[in-house]
């Protein structure tokens, strides 16, 4: 190996070291050590490295490379983990304010960025984009190695400014140029009516700090207008902090375990009910859709586990974890995620999604199409709860 080959070697080979250091990529290489075959990873990437530098046709970027093997490494963890340049780093430490322009669209990864859901009432929503939709370039720059991260400040900017999307759905073989205005989002509070005799429904669009006090004010006015049983809407929501959601899910449980956390080698830990909880004692149904997300799983889990609400509808996205930065010599970074939020049964929902109880689909539309009349996840839910009424 000539001497650049190596020194491009030793370069990838001491930030893999690093980000084993850090619970990632190594965790095969540390068993196999525990068998004699200590290091066996870095060795095959030694080779792979020789090669690339002994045989590519041009002569090999050193910082090039390495910038695209931690992006490798960190895609290969989970959507939410990412590597970070300096300036990306020094943005998540000083917190710096984002712009309050925003699109309202909520991203995961998967090959390209990906479209979790479209914030009720945002440019992005009102331009027809749904949850699964491939974002293939922002502004004409490809997503393929854009972490989430960077694709949700690219999507920022000054309201009143735009950003140019290439979008593809499903099986479609030609993307869709779209072209959305930035806006400041208010926040969208949660909102009652009655859905049909004796059943309220309460759509609620995002958790915030308010969420709970929110429900209990609609459900009561609801309980005043004769409703004796909720249908709760959090389809599309994949907006706000756990603890919002659970603070909710307090509301419609009075004992039993919310959830766990589960942080990196450490016991579970239970999230409980406490005493005062549960105060909403109507029966409960929960639709939910490829779009729940966040906080909103957790609320739909905690009542579905402790038996007070069926999930109906779709199977939801699965992102329940929390993300830290750990920083390298450099000064560039990597976003880990270090804790799992888990089911009251102790099931995992990051990268799973919560099975429902009634399965229904939404309808698949094609981009551009107007979607078809009806609701058929909420009309099941109510035809669900009219049989259990009469089988009572």
């Amino acid at each position: 190996m000539n001497r650049r080959g190596r020194a491009l070697v030793l370069a990838l080979s001491m930030s893999i070291v690093l980000f084993a250091a850090v619970g990632g990529f190594m965790s095969g290489a540390m068993a196999a050590r525990e068998e004699g075959n200590s290091y066996e990873h870095l060795r095959i990437f030694e080779d792979v490295v020789s090669l690339i530098s002994n045989n590519y046709v041009e002569e090999v970027n050193v910082d090039k490379v390495m910038h695209g093997a931690m992006h490798g490494l960190a895609d290969g963890l989970d959507p939410d983990s990412a590597y970070l340049d300096l300036q990306q780093v020094t943005q998540f430490e000083k917190h710096e304010t984002i712009p309050a322009g925003q699109t309202g669209i909520e991203l995961t990864r998967q090959y390209y960025l990906r479209v979790i859901t479209a914030r009720e009432g945002s440019p992005a929503a009102r331009a027809g984009l749904q949850p699964g939709d491939y974002i293939r370039a922002i502004d004409g720059q490809s997503t393929r190695d854009t972490s989430v991260f960077e694709g949700t400040h690219l999507l920022r900017g000054k309201a009143g400014s735009t950003v140019r999307l290439t979008v593809l759905r499903g099986n479609a073989a030609d993307p869709h140029d779209v072209e959305l205005t930035r806006e400041e989002l208010p926040a969208l509070p949660a909102r009652g009516r009655i859905a049909a005799p004796g059943v309220g429904y309460i759509r609620v669009a995002e958790f915030g700090r308010a969420t709970a006090d929110q429900i209990t004010s609609e459900v009561a006015s609801l309980q005043k207008t004769g409703a004796t049983r909720l249908v709760v809407d959090v389809r599309g929501n994949a907006f706000g902090e756990v603890e919002s959601g659970l603070a909710a899910a307090r509301l419609f449980v009075s004992n039993g375990t919310l959830a766990f956390r589960q942080d990196r080698g450490k016991e579970k830990e239970p999230i409980a009910a406490t005493s005062g909880d549960g105060t909403i004692q109507l029966p409960v149904a929960l639709l939910t859709d490829n779009g729940t997300a966040g906080a909103a799983e957790l609320f739909a889990g905690a009542l579905q586990g402790n038996k007070r609400g069926e999930v109906i509808g779709e199977r939801t996205r699965g992102r329940a974890a929390r993300q830290k930065l750990v920083k390298l010599p450099d000064g560039s970074g990597l976003l880990l995620t270090h804790l799992y939020y888990l089911l009251p049964g102790g099931g995992a929902i990051h990268e799973k999604g919560l099975v429902p109880d009634v399965a229904v689909e939404q309808p698949s539309v094609e981009f551009g199409q107007t979607p078809p009349a009806g609701d058929p996840i909420l009309e099941k839910a109510l035809a669900t709860i009219a049989e259990k009424k009469a089988a009572a």
